[in-house]
């Protein structure tokens, strides 16, 4: 017998992107239910071969899917997550609606899905900035110990969903401003936009809280000193991030570059002699986090600067997702 999926925001951006990672990872699916907005309630969706209807949020809660993977904002899996999860339903949250309590545990597989347990009914997956970082960085906390980090990120319009893909390729087409489908307060096209999510009363956003915060809980570490700035890029392959790492030890560049290198999930990408590096084209549909640029910080102690890069809707959530239901699968967990 297969497994009876439900994919919640299933005709979104994320949620289309699930499901073609279920179909490339082969997860032995029998029956699949496609959960959306009420309007969309009735439509098809194609996956594996087969269309498949559009259910409705109760019928799909009725349902008792082993596993239910959420993207469809906060609010929904603050309401329906929980209903999933009283139905004996393993719930894989995309939102940021579960990510900080301290009952849920936050995953990246490679890193920490050994702390998963059979009544860890609601899981959230991390930030899309977060999950590549902490992935990125996984193999030197324990051997060096990290002090700070400091990163910025270049992030992709798709972080946003399909609104603001049409801002962009309305600007890019030339339509005068009042036929921009605007989701953005200023332009996008030829600018940056050095906010992502709402400022907070720090004057950080949202977005920069959520990797200081998620960073620390995956971890395990509060003492572990983070510091953000999110900029919206008008890019569409996935995110980028420049990365300062301080640590309490010393470093060998040469081990530090090849525990990197043995990261599950990461590859490197870093020959400067032939201009290679990660890069947001070449990242797009990928499952890995890249990472190049790596060198010694000079104007700091114990420090290292690196440049990484993945898909945000791939490894940064779909991918993240569907790796913690093969986890699940593998464990004999559902």
């Amino acid at each position: 017998m297969g497994l009876k999926i439900a994919v919640v925001g299933a005709t979104g951006l994320v949620g289309q992107e699930i499901l073609e990672v279920m179909q490339e990872f082969k997860l032995e699916i029998e029956e699949l239910i496609p959960v959306a907005s009420a309007r969309s309630v009735g439509k098809k969706v194609s996956f594996a071969g087969k269309e498949w209807t559009v259910a409705a949020m109760q019928a799909a809660i009725d349902a008792v899917p082993d596993i239910a993977i959420f993207s469809a904002g906060g609010d929904t899996s603050k309401v329906f997550a929980p209903k999933f999860a009283a139905k004996g339903s393993f719930v894989i949250d995309n939102s940021s609606a579960w990510r900080m309590d301290p009952d849920k545990p936050l995953i990246v597989p490679e890193l920490n899905a050994h702390i998963l347990k059979d009544t860890d009914k609601i899981i959230a997956n991390p930030n899309c900035s977060t999950i590549q970082m902490v992935l990125a960085l996984s193999a030197l906390h324990k051997p060096y110990g990290i002090k700070r980090i400091v990163v910025s990120t270049y992030q992709s319009v798709t972080g946003t969903g399909k609104e603001a893909v049409n801002q962009l390729m309305d600007e890019r087409e030339g339509k005068p401003k009042e036929q921009v489908r605007a989701v953005y307060p200023h332009p996008i096209d030829m600018n940056v936009l050095p906010h992502i999510d709402v400022f907070q009363e720090n004057d950080y956003t949202k977005e920069e809280m959520k990797m200081v915060n998620e960073t620390k809980k995956i971890f395990g570490d509060d003492n572990i000193g983070v510091t953000a700035t999110t900029v919206r890029l008008p890019v569409m392959g996935g995110h980028s991030e420049s990365i300062n790492v301080e640590f309490h030890r010393e470093f060998d560049m040469d081990e530090l570059k090849a525990l990197i290198k043995a990261t599950s999930g990461v590859v490197i990408q870093d020959d400067p002699s032939k201009n290679e590096y990660p890069m947001p084209l070449f990242a797009h549909k990928k499952n890995e986090v890249f990472v190049g640029r790596i060198r010694r910080d000079e104007s700091q102690e114990r420090s290292v600067n690196m440049w990484v890069v993945a898909d945000n809707l791939r490894k940064g959530a779909a991918t993240n997702a569907v790796q913690i239901a093969q986890y699940l699968i593998d464990k004999k967990m559902v």
